[in-house]
């Protein structure tokens, strides 16, 4: 027999020996993946059944997905007579070393953690954050997803997220809104703020603790500027919906009670032309 047969009888021979343990393999794969999915989907479903927050929910369904993915890829890796001990003695190393190459993601993936386990905001809260403000979406192991309040998509790094200074809008039970206005100078100023704090109480969801209060703070050019603070209950109102009712009430209480609201005034010299004669000269 040739050299290449007895090779090529020798090489069949061990793909023949080898073919039970890929077979063998590839069944442990597709049974982790299918194991992975329906056993994060029953994880995810027990937890919300408990009424568990969902950014926990979500991170520990996660966990068990990957968890079981990654025991199926040893279980292979084992199968396939590869050595575990070495591989994940490499694995160490490998990852200190991927950690210092890829330090961003590594700081996201950390921070996107973090976050899920901390919850300073939870999905589907409003919250403002890097200079974007909308309702939190969803909360990956990259980037935080919120649609701001024009309908864009915006992804921002989980770490920037985890080290911002952050507005939790939902969080606030209670909001102080503001409503500026100026009155006609010669307006009785007392009248003005009975008649200001009166018109304010009609707003949807405003509350009286605490009470709502008129400063005057501002000599405008022609008129006395004031601001009327007001506290509503978000449940009951949206803050911008709260400030246009105000703007409303405010408008027709002093409409009918007799308060001018003055359009801005400017008031122009003209230099008397000199006489024909005097130009003559």
């Amino acid at each position: 027999m040739y050299e290449w047969q007895a090779a090529l009888v020798n090489l069949l021979e061990a793909f023949l020996r080898f073919l039970p343990k890929l077979v063998a393999s590839l069944v442990i794969f597709v049974v982790a993946l299918y194991a992975a999915g329906l056993l994060a989907r029953m994880v995810a479903a027990a937890l919300r059944r408990r009424q568990i927050d969902p950014e926990l929910t979500l991170l520990l369904e996660r966990m068990t997905r990957w968890g079981i993915i990654g025991l199926g890829v040893l279980m292979v890796l084992q199968q396939v007579g590869f050595n575990i001990t070495a591989f994940l003695a490499g694995l160490g190393v490998l990852g200190v070393a991927v950690g210092f190459a890829l330090q961003d993601i590594s700081r996201n993936l950390v921070a996107g953690i973090l976050l899920l386990l901390l919850q300073p905001f939870d999905i589907g809260d409003a919250i403002e954050v890097q200079g974007y403000a909308g309702i939190v979406e969803d909360v990956d192991l990259r980037a935080t997803s919120i649609r701001t309040w024009d309908g864009r998509l915006v992804l921002i790094p989980n770490a920037d997220v985890f080290t911002s200074a952050l507005v939790n809008y939902t969080k606030a039970a209670k909001r102080r809104i503001e409503v500026q206005v100026g009155v006609a100078y010669g307006s009785d100023l007392e009248k003005v703020q009975q008649v200001a704090l009166e018109a304010i109480r009609q707003v949807q969801g405003m509350v009286e603790d605490p009470e709502p209060f008129v400063v005057f703070h501002t000599f405008g050019e022609s008129s006395v500027d004031l601001t009327v603070y007001f506290w509503v209950d978000t449940q009951a109102v949206h803050p911008l919906t709260a400030k246009s009712q105000g703007v409303k009430v405010i408008h027709d209480a002093f409409e009918a009670a007799g308060i001018d609201i003055p359009f801005p005034i400017r008031t122009v010299f003209l230099q008397q032309a000199e006489s024909a004669s005097d130009e003559g000269q």
